[in-house]
């Protein structure tokens, strides 16, 4: 009796698992309690850690000092000027995906853009700034949920609170953008949404506490009664190019590879190439416009307007490194195709800013020069591993983010100059500087760099893999065929970013006919003759 209860159960499921509707219902069935257990755990940590073996850490555990309830109003001046400029980025993000797309899915990735805003900020504000930046143990933060029992200013840099949580949500808005670049033309809008709660809500703040919170494990590691001891130093990421761009850059990874490729995607190995970028001014202006959002990302990390020579040194250290990465990333990509490439230039200076961001305050104008070089060689190989593995990622986010941003991590243990310490809130403190092994150090600095990116990418990766396994089986993450054909702006949103015009026959989805048939015609015809 038992056996033909449970026979039928799984037969019934099964007949329900093929119906497309039952299981869009069951997903978000699925969604609403997984959420919902997610903000019941959130609400007991909040209101009470100890239920959860939390409780030996308490708000005492911040550092206790005078100086803790005064702001500086010049350092907080300066750290929202940084983040206006890092929120600006999010425009040149969204030019620079909606560029090298197919004219098809523009309206997609102008949503895309905007919602993940959106939900970034209501995510970071409940949770995501806590797991991150509060005081917990090693692994995850666990106070100031909702903002709430907040000081007045952060630690001890004497910016105020909330002006440093502004700052980390641009951060935080700017890994989720990049995650979405490899998957763009194919990714269903709920999915989208799916994913991003995830990534804003646990990966990217969990992740991240490892280097940049109070007591991540990455940030003390190489002191006594501390991770790995012996390595005799810690993990550095000045601005994040492991926090942000590694993570951002091998989250989208993962979804490329679930996803598979876009219909017609046809790889060189196989006698194609890429997809053609409908708009290459909006990506090219797109690109500059995030080259000037990065003077906020980087000098901005300093969070001290007062280390006149820091904030100097890493603004002129993006600058140059960004020049030699477009430079070389033009000139191996001309080497390939003969031809002047234009989005290898683009995506060539970005690696180099990718690349610039760990070792910005810690590296001289010429060791600058130098590893932005190497990084427009670096993108540039990455493309073209891809495009042999077979993955389609249509702006190249993983070689400009992932595989650029390891390689800068990897460059201060490399690069560093030997004269530069720490910022801080009047004046840098340089009596303990880094230096790297081209400068004297040895190889200590370039051990730790490697561990810290080695142990953050893998985990990145492997979590994001099963975060987007696990949507994909909802049957939410890929566009259903006949969507895709359709063209995803028609079929996810309803309207084409150009009604007026088609750039070209192949870049037409095929419900742009019955876009045409319903629009009533923009010239009048004279009577007792047909339009064409």
């Amino acid at each position: 009796m038992n056996k033909h209860f449970l026979s039928v159960t799984i037969n019934r499921l099964r007949t329900r698992l093929r119906d497309a509707e039952w299981r869009r219902y069951g997903a978000l069935l699925l969604t609403g309690k997984l959420l919902g257990l997610g903000l019941l755990l959130v609400a007991i940590m909040f209101m009470n850690p100890s239920l959860l073996g939390l409780g030996a850490h308490a708000q005492t555990a911040d550092p206790v000092l005078k100086g803790n309830d005064i702001v500086n109003p010049v350092n907080t001046a300066w750290t929202l000027v940084a983040a206006f400029l890092v929120f600006g980025m999010q425009v040149g993000f969204t030019m620079l995906e909606a560029g090298f797309c197919r004219s098809r899915e523009t309206v997609n990735v102008l949503m895309e853009c905007i919602v993940d805003t959106c939900l970034c900020g209501i995510l970071f504000y409940a949770w995501g700034f806590a797991f991150m930046f509060a005081h917990g143990n090693g692994w995850i933060g666990y106070h100031w949920f909702f903002l709430a029992g907040a000081p007045a200013t952060y630690e001890t840099t004497g910016v105020a609170f909330l002006a440093v949580w502004i700052f980390q949500f641009a951060f935080a808005d700017t890994c989720s953008t990049i995650t979405s670049g490899s998957m763009i033309g194919r990714t269903g809008f709920v999915g989208d949404l799916l994913y991003s709660v995830a990534v804003t809500g646990f990966i990217y703040p969990i992740i991240g506490h490892w280097t940049w919170g109070p007591d991540g494990f990455l940030a003390t590691m190489g002191s006594a009664g501390n991770f790995l001891p012996w390595v005799g130093t810690s993990f550095h990421d000045f601005a994040g190019s492991t926090v942000v761009h590694t993570i951002g850059g091998f989250i989208s990874l993962a979804g490329a590879i679930v996803l598979g490729p876009r219909l017609g995607r046809t790889f060189k190995r196989d006698g194609g190439g890429p997809m053609m970028p409908h708009d290459l001014t909006i990506a090219a202006s797109g690109g500059l416009l995030l080259w000037f959002g990065w003077y906020g990302f980087n000098p901005g990390s300093t969070l001290s307007a007062m280390d006149f020579e820091g904030i100097g040194r890493v603004a002129a250290n993006t600058t140059v490194a960004a020049c030699a990465a477009g430079l070389t990333a033009m000139i191996a990509a001309y080497g390939m195709s003969k031809k002047w490439d234009i989005s290898f230039t683009v995506n060539g200076f970005l690696a180099g800013l990718v690349a610039i961001t760990c070792p910005c305050y810690w590296v001289s104008p010429t060791g600058a020069v130098l590893l932005g070089g190497v990084a427009g060689f670096v993108v540039v190989a990455g493309v073209e591993l891809l495009e042999w593995l077979r993955i389609d990622d249509p702006i190249g986010a993983w070689p400009v983010h992932g595989l650029a941003g390891i390689w800068g991590t990897l460059s201060l243990g490399l690069f560093a100059a030997g004269r530069y310490g720490s910022t801080g809130p009047i004046a840098p403190d340089n009596t303990m500087p880094l230096t790297g092994l081209f400068y004297g150090g040895g190889t200590q600095l370039l051990t730790a760099q490697a561990l810290g990116s080695g142990i953050t990418t893998l985990a990145t990766f492997a979590v994001a893999m099963v975060v987007m396994l696990a949507v994909n089986a909802t049957g939410l993450l890929r566009l259903d065929k006949e969507g895709e054909l359709h063209g995803m702006d028609l079929t996810e949103h309803g309207i084409p970013a150009y009604p007026e015009y088609v750039i070209t026959a192949a870049g037409r989805p095929t419900g742009m006919a019955h876009f045409d048939s319903a629009a009533p015609s923009a010239v009048p015809q004279p009577a007792g003759r047909s339009a064409h």
